[in-house]
């Protein structure tokens, strides 16, 4: 098998413009060199600019699949879709905002070949969120041990083997996802590893997943995770 071959990238992006040209001229360009024969998966989260347009300049002759939703879903859902489509293996997603370098693909790799993991997390090496965001997420970190009793530490993409990640078996369509197959992947006890890699300011533009609903959101839908949990249990049993 040709380095890469067995490794698709999922970028999803809604009314990102200002930066989908650059993240993914500079994302195409470091996939070449260093995992050449991957395959890149775009996805339009509804966006209402020039999202797309941008997009298919940007991927044209380059092994990939442009994916829309015709309204906005949520980062959930556009992940969904693109691993559905996706071909590799091993599957990663990279944001629109140019906030992770593609190098840190290269960190995510590395560590599941080291270990053999199914499962790779990532955590910032360094983020100036504000010390009410950093005390917010300690929170809701707090809460997934009590609730779920797993520690998560997770901020980034994540390497996940394709065949673990049903997207019918995984009902958020939003952020809460990016919590949800973490957390089964520890409770499951899968070979789980994490690594430490780069965030850069945003290109442009501005976060459209911040704020203290989110937050107040999370708490909910890690309560309504346990409970969907138990019943999965309970009917295995049966």
């Amino acid at each position: 098998m040709t380095r890469g071959e067995d490794l698709s990238v999922v970028v999803f992006a809604f009314d990102e413009e200002q930066n989908i040209a650059a993240v993914l001229g500079e994302l195409r360009a470091w996939l070449e060199e260093h995992e050449p024969g991957a395959e890149l998966v775009f996805v339009d989260d509804g966006s209402r600019d020039g999202t797309r347009d941008a997009a298919a300049r940007a991927l044209a002759g380059a092994r990939s699949l442009i994916l829309r939703h015709e309204r906005n879903r949520g980062i959930g859902a556009a992940l969904k879709t693109g691993v559905a489509a996706a071909s590799g293996t091993f599957v990663t997603f990279m944001p629109a905002d140019g906030q992770i370098p593609p190098s840190a693909i290269a960190t995510l790799r590395a560590a599941q070949r080291a270990g053999d993991r199914d499962v790779v997390l990532s955590v910032y090496d360094h983020r100036d969120d504000g010390l009410d965001r950093k005390l917010l997420s300690a929170g809701v970190r707090a809460l997934i041990t009590l609730v779920h009793g797993v520690r998560l530490h997770s901020d980034g993409p994540y390497l996940f083997r394709r065949a673990l990640f049903v997207p019918e078996q995984l009902p958020p369509d939003t952020f809460f996802l990016n919590f949800e197959f973490p957390i089964r992947a520890l409770a499951a006890r899968l070979r789980v590893g994490t690594v430490t890699i780069p965030c850069r300011p945003r290109r442009a533009g501005f976060s459209k997943s911040t704020g203290l609903r989110r937050v107040v959101g999370v708490a909910r839908d890690l309560l309504d995770l346990r409970v969907r949990r138990l019943r999965e249990a309970a009917r295995a049993l049966r």
